[in-house]
């Protein structure tokens, strides 16, 4: 009996280093750039810290509980799409250069060219939203872009180290067609290892701006979340993003709870042009980490934000809430707030030059 559990431990112990070693999961950060996170104001107690106290989980909630609901609980009957959600395939490479436009690729993923120079953002343009095929599966009709479909970029921009943010098949495929990736500190790790040069990489915290082509300034301001890839949570950065063109302000969001850094971002860079803001894949229980759609629109006040570009979403199903809600919610305070929110279906061209646009209500068909 003690033979065959020392030899199931020893088992799953070699497992867990065979699977938690392989590329997909990413490197852990050592020398300089272990150096670099160590030295970083925002680093303390071993771990990158929020503004403000960010508990993983809402007062009132237990863990256990909304882990059981999530893998085991009563499933909504529209927690994914009972069709295939109407999509657009825009030919990206035929795009021209001169043109300013936003193309959201699903979930949080999307290309974005303004002033001659071409971003793409947490691109995840594999099947599955996980490190494992056969988990966390596409909606049908939310694949339809592939890492073939990426033209020549400027710039890479990743906002955190979570797989529905950063896929590994997506970002190795096209590091041949990347001239430079944006990263927070900590996350050059993983591109590292899968075969980005070092100097390929701006990897800075909260408050640098750097200077990209065509006189455009990229800031790194904060988010209000977490990270973490393989065992270890919070041991690289996460990050928001401020863009500064010639032409335009445009802020880009990643995965944000409501906190102050909206309105200190707001009153420091804004007006905004576009707020291009995380809206799906929340709850309740996790609102400190995920904004929820009031909580969106209040995020687009604080940030003086002209119009709103809703993401995270229709693609994978990661919260229990249906599928279509968080357009159906956010569309519906936009409304209430008279605020501008554009909801594209997935690769549907947005003008960036254009002042007043009208998209169809497309999840409701």
């Amino acid at each position: 009996m003690i033979y065959w559990i020392i030899t199931t431990v020893a088992v799953l112990t070699v497992t867990f280093f065979i699977v938690i070693n392989m590329k997909a999961f990413g490197g852990v950060p050592k020398g300089n750039r272990l150096k670099r996170i160590r030295n970083s104001k925002l680093y303390k107690k071993r771990q990158f810290q929020n503004i403000n106290h960010t508990p993983s989980i809402t007062e009132g909630y237990k863990m256990w509980k909304v882990t059981y609901d999530f893998f085991l609980g009563k499933k909504d009957p529209l927690l994914k799409p009972l069709k295939t959600i109407p999509s657009f395939h825009t030919d990206l490479k035929s795009i021209d250069k001169n043109q300013d436009v936003f193309v959201w690729l699903g979930h949080s993923s999307y290309y974005l060219q303004t002033d001659g120079v071409s971003f793409l953002i947490d691109p995840v343009l594999s099947l599955y939203g996980s490190p494992f095929k056969y988990f966390n599966k596409a909606f049908k009709g939310s694949e339809i872009f592939q890492s073939e479909d990426i033209p020549n970029l400027d710039y890479l921009v990743i906002t955190h180290d979570h797989f529905d943010h950063l896929d590994y098949p997506t970002v190795k495929s096209i590091e041949g067609r990347t001239e430079m990736a944006i990263i927070p500190l900590g996350v050059g790790v993983h591109l590292e290892r899968w075969g980005y040069a070092e100097n390929k990489l701006i990897e800075e915290e909260w408050g640098t701006e750097v200077t990209l082509k065509n006189d455009i300034k990229i800031v790194f301001t904060p988010a209000r979340h977490f990270s973490g890839r393989r065992v270890r949570q919070n041991d690289t950065l996460w990050s928001s993003y401020v863009l500064i063109t010639p032409t335009k302000r445009i802020f880009l969001g990643g995965d944000s709870g409501y906190d102050s850094h909206f309105k200190t971002i707001g009153e420091q860079y804004g007006p905004f042009d576009y707020a291009i803001l995380e809206n799906g894949q929340y709850g309740e229980a996790w609102r400190y980490i995920h904004t929820l759609p009031e909580d969106v629109i209040q995020a687009g006040t604080d940030l003086k934000a002209e119009r709103i570009i809703p993401v995270h979403a229709a693609k994978f199903a990661l919260a229990l809430h249906p599928w279509n809600e968080p357009f159906q919610k956010i569309t519906a305070l936009g409304k209430e707030k008279k605020l501008d929110i554009l909801t594209p279906m997935i690769g549907e061209v947005v003008d960036l030059n254009q002042s007043e646009q009208k998209f169809t209500a497309w999840w409701e068909s």
